[in-house]
């Protein structure tokens, strides 16, 4: 899938974005909601397959403004190895495909390959009739691997 005139982001859903990280010890997790989501909602649980998500805001809660660092942040989370694949996880999907997109850009700038991937859905998923989150689709909704931090 391409979005506007920027790089090409692929997108994988919770269960696949979990299959990379259990199939490939080059990938990782950036998870970008602010630390008001890591602490109130949850994040991911990649003990099971022997990671652990980095966390890097995107954007800073309650303003929501933009993180200026992002992407200097993340290549530092990552240090000098490039994993093969960066797999970008929010909310719901909105946040994480600008940030993988920011991330993808710069790569692609420096004439470096490595795939970036949005998880669509995010960690809580889309919003369900009642207007709750969590409970539709997303990375808890899956069943995937979680823990309170």
């Amino acid at each position: 899938m391409v979005r506007g005139s920027g790089p090409r982001i692929g997108e994988v859903s919770p269960d696949e974005a979990w299959q990379i990280l259990e199939d490939s010890s080059s990938a990782r997790l950036i998870d970008v909601r602010t630390r008001a989501e890591w602490g109130f909602v949850g994040v991911p649980d990649l003990k099971g397959v022997g990671l652990a998500p980095i966390n890097v805001e995107w954007a800073s809660f309650p303003d929501m403004s933009l993180n200026p660092r992002f992407v200097a942040e993340v290549l530092e989370a990552i240090g000098g190895d490039t994993p093969d694949n960066l797999l970008f996880l929010c909310r719901s999907g909105v946040r994480s495909l600008k940030a993988a997109s920011a991330v993808a850009e710069h790569f692609e700038t420096h004439e470096m390959s490595v795939t970036c991937l949005n998880v669509a859905e995010g960690f809580e998923g889309d919003l369900d009739p009642m207007g709750h989150r969590g409970g539709h689709n997303g990375w808890k909704a899956r069943g995937l691997a979680w823990r309170q931090s």
